[in-house]
């Protein structure tokens, strides 16, 4: 299973950290396990006043985050699936949407929480989505690193000690 071996997640205070959510439309019933996920983790870390933007598809992500990072947004997280079919389509959305992800965080320096799954099938992408019965919740885990990544790279702008 992919979640063995994560770090732990105990929440830590982020309550001063401007945070935006992009959450993509299709596969209803995962998307809302993933967001759930992702305001529950933000609930937990003490961040206020999220801001939620949904957009159509996974495609979509890269672009809205884009603008996010622009409005000086401490850390976007970014919630998608991908169901593999049986084109090509697949790999061409999942590689577009993960390398403009990875764009954005690296041309803004804000950190996007990566959750966009990309799964053979529909039962991978419920048992990955934070739903009741679900192995994982990507949507939480997702959100988590992105507000400690957040936090690292403040201490790193101020010159604080990182520790270790």
């Amino acid at each position: 299973m992919s979640g063995d071996g994560s770090p732990s997640d105990a929440p830590f205070d982020c309550h001063d950290l401007r945070v935006a959510v992009v959450a993509a439309s299709w596969h209803e019933q995962v998307m809302t396990g993933l967001l759930d996920g992702t305001l529950d983790a933000l609930k937990k870390h003490k961040v206020d006043s999220p801001v939620v933007v949904r957009v159509s598809g996974s495609f979509e992500l890269p672009i809205v985050a884009d603008a996010l990072a622009r409005q000086g947004f401490d850390a976007v997280i970014a919630l998608g699936v991908i169901i593999r079919g049986g084109t090509p389509h697949f790999e061409y959305v999942s590689s577009a949407a993960t390398d403009g992800l990875n764009r954005v965080a690296l041309d803004h320096g804000v950190p996007i929480g990566f959750g966009l799954l990309t799964c053979d099938n529909d039962e991978q992408a419920l048992d990955r989505a934070g739903l009741p019965g679900s192995k994982e919740d990507k949507g939480y885990e997702a959100t988590s690193a992105a507000l400690q990544t957040a936090v690292t790279l403040r201490k790193i702008r101020r010159r604080e000690h990182l520790g270790g």
